[in-house]
């Protein structure tokens, strides 16, 4: 098989794949993780999630990224399950958060409602006059970069090859039309044959989806984030606000910006997150800049007298429906797709991962995959 890309869901793929027995080939048109893995923070998160598919993904996400980090290490991934704080500033924000844990523990989210005095015993730092907030236990972090280049090393451990800088520009067909491979960029492996390719190429998935005549609807969404100085441990947790939810699930292709803060090991804190369709445009915002800092200040007030040292920016892999597309594909035979997971790439990627061994070498699936089919757009668009 060909798995092309080779970001946290295409490592993901690789190791699940190679573990399940399969000839691994990953082809990556640039360094490994250098897409939007590179610019995102890490989470692995249930609490910005409601009831349905992608949640019960998250769920099986989260088991799997636990037995990874004690197989292969929790420091060799900076695996931490820190937990998410949620921050309802206003009693109007607090009554909708309060709905939401109701939905999320019965649909197995452990989800802690806390008054808004007691937040403070969770994050000391936060600012006076908080309504209400919500604990999650089961968020956690990895460092991307780390987590990525680790699974692709088991991969190769179990027999898998990497190709890095080298760019799939086609498919190479069976007799009966069923894809045989992908031609690409590569002296030296110009055609590399596979029973089955994995379209693993995050936001440019779309486009390579293209070349085999099966469109998928992924485009990219734009999003800064900000870098302060290194710091003591101040913030104890992700810490969001109760927008955040929303900004998530929102199809707005307008700038969407709502506060999501967390230490790193490293001392610095992170600070999101902006949202909007842009295409790739890579200029840099000032005014969302300074909106997303503003909106950290408002959170947590001592933030004012911190220096920021940089900021970078990513293209999350939006798909109109937020969910993400994994599995094979009726229109072509031989492709199947691990793409369209937006903002929760991290998260849902080893879930991601297995459930395309899984369909591969024919095992029971983890979870019913008809929710991220990769035809649903067109039954859409039919009805």
């Amino acid at each position: 098989m060909v798995i092309v890309g080779a970001g946290v869901v295409g490592a993901a793929c690789a190791y699940y794949c190679a573990a399940a027995g399969l000839r691994v080939t990953v082809i990556e048109r640039g360094a490994i993780g250098g897409g939007t893995t590179a610019a995102c923070e890490g989470n692995i998160l249930l609490s910005d999630k409601e009831a349905g598919p992608e949640l019960e993904l998250a769920l099986l996400s989260s088991r799997k990224w636990a037995e990874l980090a004690e197989e292969l290490g929790g420091s060799s991934l900076e695996y931490e399950s820190k937990g998410g704080v949620v921050v309802a500033a206003s009693p109007e924000t607090a009554e909708g958060l309060a709905k939401l844990t109701v939905e999320q523990r019965n649909a197995g989210i452990d989800a802690i409602d806390v008054p808004g005095p007691d937040m403070f015993d969770l994050e000391p730092n936060l600012a006076p006059g908080v309504a209400s907030g919500a604990f999650y236990p089961q968020d956690s972090q990895v460092q991307p970069m780390l987590a990525t280049a680790q699974l692709l090393r088991r991969a190769v451990q179990r027999g898998a090859t990497v190709l890095t800088n080298t760019e799939v520009v086609g498919f190479v067909r069976a007799r009966d039309g069923a894809l045989n491979g992908v031609r690409t960029t590569s002296s030296s492996m110009p055609t590399v044959h596979a029973k089955w390719v994995v379209n693993a190429a995050g936001t440019w998935s779309g486009q390579l989806a293209d070349l085999a005549a099966a469109a998928v609807p992924i485009l990219p969404r734009k999003g800064f984030i900000l870098v302060t100085e290194p710091l003591p441990r101040v913030i104890r947790h992700k810490v969001y606000t109760a927008e955040y939810v929303a900004n998530v699930a929102s199809s707005d292709e307008g700038l969407q910006t709502s506060v999501v803060v967390e230490g790193t090991r490293a001392g610095t804190v992170l600070i999101g997150a902006s949202r909007e369709r842009v295409g790739f445009d890579r200029s840099v915002s000032l005014p969302v800049l300074r909106t997303l800092a503003a909106q950290a200040i408002a959170v947590f007030p001592f933030l004012s007298e911190v220096a920021l040292l940089r900021s970078y920016l990513g293209f999350r892999p939006y798909c109109p429906d937020h969910l993400p597309v994994i599995g094979p594909d009726p229109r072509a035979q031989g492709l199947i797709h691990a793409c369209g997971h937006e903002g929760a790439g991290i998260g849902l990627s080893t879930g991601t991962g297995a459930l395309v061994a899984q369909s591969i070498v024919g095992d029971a699936l983890d979870l019913d995959l008809t929710p991220f089919r990769p035809d649903r757009f067109e039954e859409t668009k039919a009805s």
